[in-house]
């Protein structure tokens, strides 16, 4: 059979074939047949690496989770304030998306996420880039030393997410034209 998927990195060709499978079919039709297939491999070399389909399934959320978690941090590194991080983190946010949008539609197609906004209360199943945002966010509040409710804590977050989340959308869309170049650092789409 045809070698596609370069020696020795056979597990993450079959994480991408499978992100390919369900965007384009729906996650009913992911199997690991299937995402054998699609690396020109023998049906069993996929069980070398899975047990089953919902293994591949979380093998492809980490993937795809730790792939944009590493992004946003990256994009943070190097800000001098918690609003210069919170800039930087949208404007990676739809780069990462506009470059990768089976990521997009995988992750926010029918994963579970979870999102808890309050903000006074850690969730270790949150969402690890939801995480980041709430951190800084957080900062930003205290750095400006802005003083509101709770209430208005949770509304302005989650305000702040579907924003750039609503951005990263239309940059994802194939039908979506636009005059922007959402790879492009000194666009003026998030300040």
């Amino acid at each position: 059979m045809a070698d596609r998927y370069h020696h020795g990195n056979l597990r993450q060709a079959l994480i991408d074939a499978g992100i390919k499978i369900i965007n384009e079919n729906g996650e009913e039709a992911l199997s690991l047949r299937k995402a054998a297939a699609a690396c020109d491999v023998s049906h069993a070399a996929p069980y070398a690496h899975f047990k089953d389909k919902d293994e591949l399934l979380e093998a492809i959320k980490k993937s795809v989770t730790d792939k944009f978690t590493g992004e946003l941090e990256t994009a943070v590194k190097g800000a001098g304030s918690a609003d210069e991080a919170l800039i930087a983190m949208g404007r990676a946010y739809i780069s990462f998306f506009s470059r990768n949008p089976d990521y997009y539609m995988f992750l926010f197609g029918k994963q579970n996420i979870s999102a808890h906004l309050q903000m006074n209360k850690e969730n270790k199943e949150d969402y690890p880039p939801f995480l980041l945002l709430r951190k800084f966010y957080k900062l930003h509040l205290k750095e400006n030393g802005i003083k509101i409710s709770s209430e208005e804590q949770e509304i302005e977050l989650i305000k702040t997410w579907a924003i750039v989340h609503g951005m990263a959308s239309i940059a994802c869309m194939k039908g979506v034209k636009t005059s922007f170049d959402w790879n492009d650092p000194d666009a003026r789409l998030i300040t």
